[in-house]
């Protein structure tokens, strides 16, 4: 199974950009994505077409598996 941490941010246009990070770790909180974020914005580390990350709106773990066909 493969994971993935997507923290999702608002742009100076109001649009939604996602920032995907792959194997997080399992024990990872709320909290800590939430902190990381506010970093994120705080420092301008990350920029977009939209202009400048403004709003942390949501952190979340997607899990993905993949079958092979018989």
């Amino acid at each position: 199974m493969v994971k993935t941490l997507e923290l999702v941010f608002r742009n100076e246009s109001g649009q939604e950009v996602t920032l995907s990070l792959a194997d997080p770790k399992d024990a990872l909180t709320k909290a800590e994505a939430q902190t990381v974020m506010q970093d994120i914005i705080a420092k301008n580390i990350f920029t977009s077409k939209g202009g400048d990350l403004t709003d942390a709106v949501d952190a979340r773990v997607r899990s993905r598996d993949t079958v092979s066909l018989a």
